[in-house]
């Protein structure tokens, strides 16, 4: 009986020993050689680790060097190192490995569109890994695929279209009137004053998502806010390295646990005290909206389950959040840059809101220069780098045969960037550029293309108009001496050492 036991034990090894020399040798090197073939090269194949160590070397590399002055807004190198290094040495087209997982990189726009556009289901979200599923919620727009999600994108797309964003624009005057009258506190009388100007937006972009989604202020919502924050330093930390399986109790996994249990249980009090107000809230807040039930094409009802709500409020909080401060901090930081376009804007406000104390709904579309500015910054430093889809089966992309399974890595930044899509001045700050409508689609695309662009691009874009032309209109402002030019990506795109500006108040 020994021997057999012996024998089987033996045979037991020897199988996951194949196993493991199968995917961790056979099956990448045999993918590597099928794109080699097809032209496609790229870093090396490592066994276990692909090109993780590389990676976090060109990321360390470029954050320690911060762009010196005069400052420019060639800034790929630092945000996206790997895409930077690698296309030049690759092609803009290369394969590189996220541990055993290939990852194919793509920045032409005609095979981006290809792909995004794509409604035939050849091509998929790739799934979350397991930390930024608990960010954004296993059962939220982003992660979801099939029939489910297409419940929640029309639940979510009811809820965010442009006629109920600007029915939410008094909360978002409100919340902007608010750290205004905190600025003159802080301007104490002085002619001038310095604030980093990307913690202020953070702090106001929470408190707008708040109000809107939860109808209550920032103070309410803090919590889960601050709890975000800290899974999103680990979240940047976990994309670093090899990932370490989730079921593995290291100090990292537990306080990802711990995080992702406390906000669920803040996030659910906050529905269920927003539940309690709903019929004494005169105007419907987001949440009020995605807890309503609603009639399909066919006429049957869909609703959203209560996790799920739960988890597409996680995507709004971190997703809301972290994209209007972003996109708020890097055109208030190109402004102060560039004082002949915020002359030119702080002159459409006036000419626009006229005597009106604050900017109101019915004038957002002639706002044209705060417009041209705002997608002109939004280009420059578009908040997220990249994008993911996966080819769900065997597909020919372009001149590519593209095998199942396969994630697409659609670099956002360097299309953005590309001077054969925006000539020779591509890496310079010039909002005319969008005073026509682009001539190819995928040359800019922030918010993605086709059926799974962002839902919340509306809410988005009316705040950040309503903030920048109510700072405008009160105040001047120039870069602080103190201020480094240091953009890097954490998760989305950031200044590294804050967002120093000197602000100046204006007389009437």
């Amino acid at each position: 009986m020994y021997p057999i036991l012996v024998s089987a034990a033996i045979l037991v090894i020897l199988v996951a020993l194949l196993k493991c020399v199968y995917s961790i040798f056979w099956v990448p090197y045999k993918i590597q050689h099928h794109f080699h073939k097809q032209g496609v090269s790229g870093p090396g194949y490592r066994p276990i680790f692909g090109n993780t160590a590389e990676r976090r070397r060109l990321v360390k590399e470029a954050l320690s060097k911060p762009i010196a002055s005069p400052f420019h807004h060639n800034i790929l190198h630092r945000v996206f190192p790997t895409y930077s290094m690698w296309s030049k040495m690759h092609g803009e087209t290369f394969l590189y490995w996220f541990g055993t997982k290939p990852r194919l990189a793509l920045s032409d726009p005609a095979i981006i569109k290809e792909v995004l556009m794509n409604t035939g289901g050849l091509f998929e979200r790739m799934k979350f890994d397991p930390v930024t599923r608990q960010l954004m919620g296993a059962k939220g727009l982003m992660e979801l695929t099939g029939e489910r999600w297409a419940v929640h994108r029309r639940i979510s797309s009811l809820a965010l279209n442009m006629e109920q964003v600007k029915g939410w624009v008094p909360k978002i005057v409100a919340s902007i009137t608010d750290m205004l009258e905190k600025w003159e506190e802080k301007r104490a009388g002085r002619d001038e004053f310095e604030m980093d100007v990307h913690k202020e937006v953070q702090n106001l972009s929470a408190d707008i998502v708040s109000r809107t989604v939860f109808g209550s202020s920032f103070e309410e919502g803090k919590r889960v806010f601050e709890l975000q924050e800290k899974q999103m330093h680990l979240a940047s930390q976990y994309h670093s390295h090899v990932p370490i399986p989730r079921f593995l109790p290291t100090e990292k996994n537990r306080e990802l646990r711990r995080l992702d249990q406390e906000i669920r249980g803040s996030i659910w009090k906050l529905v269920e005290a927003a539940k309690n107000r709903r019929k004494e809230e005169s105007s419907r807040n987001l949440l009020s909206l995605l807890t309503s039930s609603y009639k399909n094409h066919d006429g049957e009802e869909e609703k959203l389950e209560v996790e799920e709500i739960i988890d597409e409020c996680k995507t709004f909080y971190f997703a809301g959040k972290e994209t209007s401060a972003t996109v708020l901090t890097w055109t208030l930081i190109l402004l102060a840059m560039h004082q002949e376009w915020q002359i030119k804007a702080r002159e459409e406000v006036v000419r626009v809101c006229k005597d009106k104390e604050h900017p109101t709904a019915d004038i957002l579309s002639e706002f044209k220069i705060i417009n041209m500015i705002l997608h002109e910054a939004i280009r420059l430093y578009t908040p997220v780098t990249m994008l993911v889809r996966e080819a769900c089966k065997d597909v020919k992309l372009g001149n590519l045969h593209i095998p199942a399974n396969t994630p697409l890595i659609m670099a956002v930044m360097a299309t953005h960037h590309d001077t054969k899509a925006w000539g020779e001045d591509a890496d310079k700050f010039n909002p005319l550029r969008f005073s026509e409508p682009r001539k190819h689609l995928a040359s800019f695309f922030p918010w993605g293309l086709g059926p799974r662009t962002c839902v919340g691009q509306n809410l988005t874009l009316v705040e950040v108009k309503l903030v920048l032309a109510m700072i405008i209109r009160q105040f001047s402002f120039v870069l602080s001496p103190a201020y480094v030019h240091a953009p890097a990506e954490f998760l989305t795109v950031q200044p590294q050492y804050g967002a120093q500006i000197l602000f100046k108040k204006i007389l009437n």
